[in-house]
């Protein structure tokens, strides 16, 4: 899969050039980094076919094969020589990711630091041949012996889950999604706000001949797509109040940059507009629920691009409120699905694109109540899971037609991190379908995650905009505050495929306003999370 994905990837890249390379007399040049270029032939030896230094990325290889033009064994037998040149005279940038197992609570090293354990004070490494020449170039140095062990592209994953403390350096195009991409020097190449300028693992190459050409890049920005998925919205009681008392927009002002960055940014927005809603009382008791219609301007001040519908409360103020909330959504373009004005329109997927890449969302609610489901007499409400078939078959569907999916359900709550077995159950079976990421909708205490297949599935992301400060746990009745507690999750996607996940971490304040956490805030929140998802023992 990793090298069909590069191939693919090169013929993109390389599309006008496709022409084999002759055998031409060509004349010395200097190598701008001192390797033995392509000597004056004889009349019985003519130079052909392409040498690359052992720096050069396998990517480059596949370049050769789709151009018809054959490796030569050394500089003085090739007509045209590949090597290492400075940055600023190179005809293709090649980007390198630094990377971890996904459990890894740190999110990234400084360069200096990286040269250090280079010199063996620090973690040890894990990459390819190719990568670690390209290194050495790049830290200018040779590394401390046993610091650096040689794998197969294929084999990098599985050892750095086997060995926590390696890291691995590798380029762009071989990341995976059961990688944690760090950030060197405050930057990581899977971020919109990437800086190529700065970011310090970028190995530039060029060709020196006539006949081959090289990619001009692995790393694409009009290629990486990302989608962020975020849990609970509800914009009533303690949070409505605020948005009253201070700005509607309040409560998005510290995580709006998160938002707004993404392709696509998912909104799970239980509660539907009302006119002639109440004004809100921040200690209402009674669980029947409904928004101001101005409070939509949160919605497009974050950027809302779907909306998702699966939420037990969307027909807490009658069908009047519900279709109204419906017609909301369609003036702004916003398409919505797992909820809808009958049964048909609540299991229509909504579908979007983004730079090429189309996308596919579902979702259904196994919970109820039942006058909150959607029926086939023209009743409003949320897509019920019933026997799950349907959406399965849904799914299924949409993946053969080469849709990426998003499975989301409005599941069962629980106040701890675990997926119960009913939840392990659907999640999963969303997945055999053909869904990449599966997410959980319904979670006010977030919920542990897990790598399944092909998959990613996260049981529950926690609240978004939502008052809950703290709250009696009804299992054991003891109070929580873990309820402040929230991921938005960040898939990203490169020319097609699917590279990972970073878990962005939300700090619920003032019953309204979620922040970025602190760095030591989100160390505790990941470990424990990844404690409860079996990846890190106690």
């Amino acid at each position: 899969m990793q090298r069909l994905f590069m191939l693919c990837l090169v013929a993109y890249l390389l599309l006008a050039a496709c022409s084999p390379v002759d055998a031409p007399i060509v004349e010395p040049v200097a190598s701008p980094t001192g390797l033995a270029a392509p000597i004056q032939p004889t009349a019985t030896e003519v130079p052909r076919g392409v040498w690359m230094t052992p720096a050069a990325p396998e990517s480059f290889q596949l370049a050769a094969t789709l151009q018809n033009v054959p490796l030569a064994g050394s500089p003085e037998a090739a007509a045209v020589s590949v090597s290492i040149v400075p940055t600023g005279e190179a005809q293709s940038l090649w980007i390198y990711a630094l990377s971890a197992a996904f459990p890894t609570v740190r999110d990234g090293y400084g360069l200096d630091e990286l040269k250090g354990a280079w010199q063996g004070n620090g973690p040890g490494f894990v990459m390819t041949e190719s990568t670690l020449e390209a290194v050495k170039d790049l830290f200018g140095a040779e590394p401390a012996p046993g610091v650096v062990r040689i794998a197969e592209a294929g084999e990098v994953t599985d050892l750095l889950w086997e060995n926590r403390e390696w890291l691995a350096i590798l380029p762009f195009e071989n990341i995976q999604p059961e990688m944690k991409v760090l950030e060197v020097d405050g930057q990581s190449p899977l971020r919109k706000s990437f800086e190529l300028a700065t970011y310090p693992l970028k190995v530039g190459f060029a060709a020196q001949g006539a006949g081959f050409d090289l990619p001009a890049t692995n790393r694409d920005p009009a290629k990486l797509t990302t989608v962020i998925m975020t849990g609970v919205t509800a914009l009533v009681r303690a949070t409505a109040y605020k948005m009253e008392l201070i700005d509607v927009t309040y409560p998005g002002i510290d995580l709006r940059d998160w938002l707004v960055e993404a392709d696509i940014t998912h909104i799970s927005n239980e509660v539907p507009f009302a006119q002639g809603c109440p004004f809100p009382n921040p200690s209402q008791k009674r669980l029947i629920f409904c928004s101001d219609p101005k409070y939509i301007e949160l919605l497009e001040f974050v950027g809302t691009d779907v909306v998702e519908l699966t939420g037990n409360h969307f027909q807490d103020w009658g069908r009047e409120a519900t279709l109204y909330t419906l017609e909301m959504y369609r003036e702004r373009g916003w398409p919505y699905y797992g909820g809808g004005a009958d049964l048909a329109d609540a299991r229509r997927p909504a579908l979007l694109e983004a730079n090429g890449m189309k996308f596919a969302f579902i979702g259904c609610n196994p919970v109820g109540p039942e006058f909150a489901w959607a029926r086939e007499d023209g009743w409003p409400g949320a897509a019920p899971c019933g026997d799950l078939q349907w959406m399965l078959d849904e799914i299924s569907r949409l993946k053969g037609e080469g849709y990426v999916v998003v499975a989301t359900f409005q599941h069962f709550e629980y106040y701890s991190p675990e997926p119960r077995p009913g939840q392990l159950r659907d999640f999963r079976a969303a997945a055999d379908a053909g869904a990449t990421i599966v997410s959980g909708s319904q979670a006010h205490f977030a919920q542990s995650m897990e790598f399944y297949g092909d998959s990613f599935i996260h049981y529950g992301l926690g609240n978004l905009f939502f008052d809950q400060m703290g709250y009696d746990n009804p299992t054991n009745g003891q109070r929580t505050t873990k309820t402040r507690h929230e991921f938005l999750d960040r898939h990203v996607f490169y020319d097609g495929h699917y590279l990972g996940v970073e878990l962005l971490t939300a700090m619920l304040e003032d019953f309204s306003k979620p922040r970025p956490m602190t760095q030591e805030e989100r160390e505790a929140f990941l470990l424990e999370y990844f404690i409860a998802s079996g990846w890190i023992n106690e």
